[in-house]
């Protein structure tokens, strides 16, 4: 695990804390988190129900480890976990497509005690565009906004219980060019959230650079 900051930028008054997993720059990278993107499960994928679950214990071994590890680091009790949620209306995704926030969840009901399980704080009802897509999907309709300051306001129910809280927002993988995640911590600061802080399992590299 890596720690990094989230430098204050137009989505985001403040500079944050931050933690990735390890570096994410596609499937012939060594080491790349391949098993996200079983997880999304993509309509254009079709993945076996067997190799889905062996992804989702890859991600929950992962988990396991590293959160406890930024618990310590951080030094809030407890700690309450938060998804970036998807980039469309949470309705509108199988089960089988929510399986990222279905396997952070797990892992905190599994740590129990020093962690709040608010997985379900952030709530997408409205579409946006989906934004690690490198090329239109026969039969799938993309629509919706590019990332906006605002967009996750505009686009999410926020759980009032964000209110006070010690937040660890957590996504698959982070993009520093993108600034939905930027969007998203702001929206919890915003909200009233004590602190937030961040992890990924991938941190995107581009042009060689972290």
């Amino acid at each position: 695990m890596t720690e990094f900051t989230i430098d204050q930028n137009q989505y985001l008054t403040q500079s944050i804390r931050g933690f990735y997993h390890t570096d994410f720059g596609g499937v012939n990278l060594p080491n790349n988190p391949n098993y996200l993107y079983k997880l999304k499960n993509d309509p254009h994928h079709n993945w076996s129900e067997e190799r889905i679950r062996q992804c989702q214990q890859q991600l929950l071994k992962v988990l396991l480890i590293e959160l406890p590890e930024i618990y310590n680091l951080l030094n809030k009790n407890p700690l309450t976990i938060c998804v970036v949620p998807r980039a469309k209306a949470e309705n509108s995704y199988n089960p089988n497509q929510l399986l990222f926030k279905d396997t952070v969840k797990g892992a905190v009901i599994t740590l129990d005690n020093n962690f709040i399980d608010g997985t379900n704080y952030i709530q997408r009802h409205t579409n946006t565009k989906t934004t690690h897509l490198r090329q239109p999907i026969n039969g799938y309709n993309n629509d919706g906004l590019n990332p906006y300051v605002g967009i996750t306001n505009a686009t999410c129910n926020l759980s009032n219980s964000v209110v006070g809280k010690d937040i660890l927002l957590i996504d698959d993988i982070y993009t520093r060019t993108v600034n939905i995640d930027e969007d998203a911590i702001q929206s919890l600061i915003s909200k009233g959230a004590n602190s937030v802080s961040f992890y990924a399992i991938g941190k995107t590299v581009y042009n060689n650079q972290k």
